[in-house]
């Protein structure tokens, strides 16, 4: 078993995280409550211990079905949560504020039925909200140890320089980790993330490392998503950015690099989702990767991929085949996790 330490921190965590997007209760969920508490216990005994969750996850039952979930192996846990989203209609029941955040990770904390979070990350950013009462609000959590470390997800760069600087400038909790999505065909972070994370001491989580299914074979060129399907559904969003995501993830250059990746799965005799995560395994900037399993049988297949050894001259194959690739934004920020 592999494991980093998460940026500039000594928090040891395991090379690929559990997302749990897909967990929840009510009957159309994706991942039931059973089905759920066998993917957490096959990753736990793999010797996994990241575990990434979201106040916004399934309306919040996400959380409840993790906690219950982790209840008997609390302390073998690095648990990790998001807040930032809507938990509300007021205009202050959402955002970075000190306001919000407050309550939120006060409701975070009564789901998933624990009096600590090892990792407390910012959802997305907030444009109306001072970086510094964020920072300052962080830190508080952290001092009343109701928080262990604090990251952020989906932030630019110039994003995450103002939130270092403004924890400096108050002698504060810096951040730890940045989650950003990350694949064969979302390559973006490259050109001035990744060297904004290193130079102030965030680790990367990546999520999406299928690009949201198409590097799993999902999506076809040429023909609309399948009824039912998670780009079906987001197409169907009356948001005006949601829609403009799932045409460009379905965009030409991507099915060429989904194409590049089946032919050389062929080659190798695995499947394409191996290659993709094989590929994204062997990338240096990346601390963890997000897998969003939806069943144990579907974790134990991305496991195995995540194993996988690619040839060098594939991987240099797959990085001229993808390299400069945009992912498309979503309120001016790469797809939330």
């Amino acid at each position: 078993m592999q494991y980093t330490t998460l940026g500039r921190s000594g928090l040891h965590i395991s090379r690929v995280c559990l997302g749990t997007m897909n967990f929840g209760t009510d009957p159309q969920t994706p991942t039931p409550e059973t089905e759920a508490r066998r993917i957490v216990d096959a990753f736990l005994d793999a010797g996994h211990n990241l575990i990434d969750t979201a106040d916004t996850y399934r309306g919040g039952t996400s959380e409840e079905v993790v906690g219950r979930a982790i209840a008997r192996r609390r302390a073998d846990v690095v648990l990790a949560t998001k807040g930032a989203a809507p938990q509300g209609a007021g205009p202050n029941h959402r955002g970075l504020s000190r306001a919000h955040l407050t309550r939120a990770l006060e409701a975070s904390l009564r789901r998933l039925g624990t009096d600590y979070i090892d990792l407390y990350q910012c959802h997305v950013p907030d444009p109306d909200t001072p970086i510094d009462e964020t920072m300052a609000a962080l830190d508080d959590f952290v001092r009343s140890g109701k928080v262990r470390y604090i990251g952020c997800s989906n932030f630019t760069a110039a994003g995450i320089v103002s939130a270092q600087w403004a924890a400096q400038h108050i002698g504060g909790t810096p951040f730890v980790s940045l989650q950003a999505n990350y694949s064969l065909i979302a390559r973006a972070i490259e050109a001035e993330i990744v060297p904004t994370c290193q130079r102030h001491g965030l680790g990367i989580l990546a999520y999406s490392p299928l690009g949201s299914g198409l590097l799993a074979g999902r999506y076809q060129r040429g023909t609309a998503p399948a009824a039912g399907s998670r780009l079906a559904q987001w197409a169907a969003m009356p948001s005006p950015m949601a829609r403009a995501f799932v045409t460009g993830l379905l965009a030409e250059r991507h099915f060429d690099i989904a194409d590049e990746v089946a032919a050389v799965a062929a080659e190798l005799g695995t499947t394409t989702p191996t290659v993709a995560l094989a590929w994204l395994r062997d990338r240096s900037e990346i601390t963890s990767v997000v897998l969003g399993p939806r069943s144990a049988d579907q974790l134990g297949a991305n496991l195995a991929g995540l194993a996988f050894e690619l040839p060098e001259s594939v991987s240099t194959r797959l990085n001229a085949a993808s390299h400069c690739t945009i992912s498309p934004p979503v309120n001016g920020q790469h797809h939330a996790a």
